[in-house]
């Protein structure tokens, strides 16, 4: 058996839809299977077949997949008491997915066998064994999910290793450990686990799946891994039912770089933050700037002396180098942050500019007077980007506005279409003059623009925006008060937040809107030009 590698589980598909807020089509989750497989994960537990018809089409579908790494995976549990294998209609949905690996669970805690399934232990052991047995005679290799294993071990210890035993004389290939409430700490987790390892761990892979109610699902798996585990499953983002699952991505990365136990193909480390985005966009979900590695402000920047310390040497205050997990460091622009910042940006499309540069100093007047207006850039990079190349003259504007005009019109005519925008826009001496319909005046000018610029530019199709904000500014004001606009966007593989302000909401909503538009353009502009190189 191969210690060497962990072989890693990933359940979004199935634990993670029970997560609040999460639904998945066939086709999302088509696009998911093949993102994860693209990572490099061994396998992909993507939904149980007997339990509504939208997993039976999926697993139909799935089949016409090609696929580098992972093996999908049908989930189900055991028989259900007092029938046969062969009469049980989930087994029956299990072998009709047609996988190569399935995974089933089965009880484990004495409570749960007496009072909630009401039967014998005898029979919850006999059920365990004859349905591993089943469909390993059907063909199947099956990873055995012992449900509630660790309150079962503390309250019964005997019958919870009794068990697993029946899984592994039925032929199991992994015996998984759920921690499933989710409260146990971490070297309960890692002891337990080392006790099965010594009676299983020379015939089968032990595993680990960790719920996170005591927000310690990635230390309980790493311990596990210590104690011996071979095999660990989550949910790439941490989403799932209550509080979540194990974060694999957080695991994953603290697999490969602080324990040196490798869990995914040689390179694919690398991609693991712009994968993970690309999983979030599709769960129609924004990414947790602040989650470990992959987030986007795991390597962010904001106080002027670390900025400083970092841009000498990174290691002063970023615990790994964020390409290795396919990450960027950013700065970001505030009240404390000094000139190393600004000059560190532009140092990106100017490596001759010092500290003592005078474009230094006339950016950083800009950036006074602008947040003097209101303006903020700390959470709105794009923006402060194309602030940082037009004033270095790496900028050239994409489009020209000659005018834009709104209308709102109440009561709706549609309840989704209240609003209607008209602009006229020009592309190297091309005029383009579109109209768009909306959910109120920004929507509409969203479809106005993305109408117009699309002749032009077909990539920004791909643009979504994820999150629209508003701050009222000097309230004191009342209506007349200046209103700042963040609007976050993403095109599946980058995110990013740009901001407008103005007294004029409209207006404070197109500068942000513009600029989102111009920095994807601009960064389509940089890949191809890379690409040629």
């Amino acid at each position: 058996m191969d210690t060497s590698r962990i072989t890693i589980l990933d359940s979004t598909l199935r634990d993670g839809a029970q997560g609040g807020g999460i639904s998945f089509s066939v086709q999302d989750k088509l696009h998911i299977v093949q993102t994860l497989d693209e990572l490099g994960v061994s396998y992909i537990e993507a939904g149980n077949p007997g339990s509504n018809p939208k997993d039976l089409e999926f697993f139909q579908a799935v089949q016409k997949l090609s696929l580098s790494h992972a093996q999908v995976a049908a989930f189900g549990s055991t028989r259900r008491k007092d029938i046969s294998c062969a009469e049980d209609a989930n087994l029956q949905s299990l072998l009709a997915a047609d996988t190569e690996t399935v995974v089933v669970f089965g009880k484990t805690w004495d409570f749960h066998v007496t009072d909630i399934l009401h039967t014998s232990l005898k029979e919850n052991l006999t059920m365990i064994r004859d349905t591993v047995r089943f469909l390993k005679d059907a063909g199947r290799t099956v990873i055995y999910d012992a449900e509630h294993f660790f309150d079962a071990y503390k309250a019964n210890s005997d019958y919870a290793m009794q068990t697993l035993e029946a899984a592994a004389d039925g032929g199991a290939c992994v015996l998984c450990l759920c921690e499933t409430n989710g409260g146990m700490l971490p070297l309960d987790v890692r002891n337990m686990t080392e006790a099965v390892v010594r009676r299983f761990g020379s015939t089968v892979q032990v595993g680990i799946h960790t719920h996170n109610d005591g927000g310690l699902a990635v230390a309980n798996s790493l311990l596990a891994v210590e104690g011996g585990a071979l095999h660990v499953q989550g949910t790439i983002l941490g989403f799932g039912e209550r509080t979540g699952n194990a974060n694999l991505s957080t695991i994953i990365a603290d697999l490969e770089l602080k324990m040196q136990r490798r869990c995914l193909p040689d390179g694919k480390l690398a991609e693991l933050a712009p994968l993970c985005r690309r999983v979030a966009e599709i769960a129609n979900i924004t990414l947790d700037a602040g989650m470990p590695y992959v987030g986007a402000s795991a390597f962010a920047h904001k106080a002027g002396m670390h900025i400083d310390a970092v841009t000498k040497n990174p290691a002063a205050y970023e615990h790994v180098a964020p390409e290795l997990v396919g990450n960027d460091r950013t700065f970001l622009m505030s009240e404390v942050a000094g000139r190393s910042t600004i000059l560190e940006k532009i140092r990106r499309f100017d490596a001759s500019v010092t500290k003592n540069s005078k474009i230094v100093g006339e950016i950083v007047n800009r950036i006074k007077k602008l947040e003097h207006d209101g303006y903020q850039f700390e959470g709105a990079e794009g923006s402060f980007e194309l602030l940082v190349r037009k004033s270095i003259g790496k900028y050239q504007p994409f489009f020209q506005l000659h005018y834009y005009k709104t209308l709102g019109e109440r009561p709706c005519l549609d309840e989704d279409l209240c609003s209607f925008a008209q602009l006229k826009i020009e592309v190297d001496g091309q005029l383009e003059v579109t109209a768009g319909e909306g959910d109120g005046p920004v929507h509409a000018l969203d479809v106005a623009l993305r109408k117009a610029l699309e002749r032009f530019y077909p990539s920004v199709s791909q643009i979504r925006l994820t999150d629209y904000k508003v701050r009222v500014l000097g309230s004191s004001s009342a209506t007349a008060s200046k209103v700042r606009v963040l609007i976050e966007s993403t095109d599946g593989r980058d995110s990013w937040a740009t901001v407008g302000v103005s007294a004029d909401i409209v207006e404070a909503s197109w500068l942000a809107l513009v600029d989102s538009f111009e920095y994807k353009l601009i960064k389509d502009l940089e890949r191809r030009y890379r690409s040629f190189l």
